[in-house]
């Protein structure tokens, strides 16, 4: 492991570092005269993931230049391959791209019914829907709670797709779990440790939003909470970051995207629908993750948006969701993947203009 330390390190940090490294199982070896880059070493075989945030939290430490000694479970180590979450007939990660739709909360069972034949028809694998919603304002819909729960399960037994719903509450993780085939961290969520740590040990596959302020190493050592509780299925999800204009409702970081598909081997998604704010954009900003490399894509998709009563604005009609379906099985192929969709639905590759 490498470390950069501040030249203003006083004797006492100095003999903190050292004090650490030796609990750890390390050696100090200073690289250079200046003896602010220091590799630790250690005889006994590789470190454990705890290793690197002891470090990063001493006073005399800048950054972590390298861990590789001491990998993280989120952390790509040569030699393992990527992690593949399946959310019922949805795969993510490695060679699968699986395409998530749904209306962004539940609001009665005829409207989630037809949104998730249309939606599986076009190539969906997942249906999402949200029982519970977290809203900025208290006075707005703040979903159906239990009742959104019971509707989920029954549009599931009568059209096949796994259940995708997001928990707001660690009180509430085993009510949500009994009914969703995976549990959604929604963004304000993101730094919830008790939330995190419950959706750990829960054993269903978790999809982990970043932050609207959150870093991708804050978004990764969220991830780290629910994987050390025991979960490896936890799928990252981009959907935006907050930014100073309004052409957008979020700012797509598709640079992120990337970083993450080098750096980890957990799947990455994107939801372009949270990152647009409009209809309009959500097919390029779908297109434009995909080519980044990302898993799959998590979509807002409603019958009649002007009658939604959460994020009306950003939604698809299931016509505007079948395009982006095939434009998403057709970029998974020119990048040596494929789209999984449900069984019936022909190869939307070749059905793509």
């Amino acid at each position: 492991m490498l470390l950069h330390l501040s030249t203003a390190s006083s004797a006492s940090d100095l003999e903190a570092l050292r004090r650490v490294a030796a609990e750890k199982g390390y050696e100090l070896r200073f690289l250079d005269r200046g003896r602010s880059v220091v590799e630790l070493v250690r005889e006994s075989g590789p470190g454990k993931p705890g290793d690197r945030v002891a470090f990063e939290d001493l006073a005399c430490v800048l950054r972590v230049l390298d861990a590789s000694e001491a990998p993280e479970l989120h952390q790509r180590v040569p030699g393992r391959e990527d992690t593949v979450v399946r959310i019922g007939a949805a795969a993510f990660g490695g060679s699968s791209v699986s395409l998530i739709a749904g209306p962004c909360a539940v609001e009665n069972e005829a409207h989630v019914l037809e949104i998730a034949r249309a939606v599986r028809d076009a190539g969906a694998t997942a249906l999402r829907g949200g029982a519970y919603k977290p809203r900025t304002s208290p006075y707005s819909f703040q979903g159906l709670g239990p009742k959104g729960l019971e509707i989920l399960a029954r549009v599931r037994a009568e059209v096949g797709l796994a259940i995708l719903t997001e928990v707001l509450d660690p009180r509430e993780v085993e009510r949500v779990a009994a009914v969703a085939d995976a549990l959604q961290i929604g963004s304000r969520s993101m730094s919830n440790v008790a939330l995190l740590a419950e959706v750990g040990r829960c054993g269903k596959p978790v999809v982990l939003k970043r932050g609207l302020a959150a870093t991708a190493r804050e978004l990764l050592l969220a991830a780290e909470h629910v994987l050390a509780r025991g979960n490896r299925d936890v799928v990252l999800c981009e959907r935006g970051v907050r930014g100073f204009d309004r052409v957008t409702r979020n700012v797509l970081d598709v640079g992120t995207v990337a970083h993450l598909k080098r750096v980890t081997h957990l799947p990455v998604i994107v939801d372009p629908s949270h990152a647009a704010g409009r209809p309009e954009l959500v097919l390029p900003l779908a297109r434009a993750g995909l080519a980044a490399g990302a898993d799959g894509l998590i979509v807002e998709v409603h019958v009649d948006r002007s009658r939604a009563r959460s994020d009306a604005a950003q939604a698809l009609t299931p016509a505007e969701f079948a395009t982006l379906a095939r434009s998403a099985a057709a970029l998974a192929q020119l990048d040596g993947r494929r789209l999984v969709v449900p069984e019936g639905v022909g190869d939307l590759a070749e059905a793509c203009p």
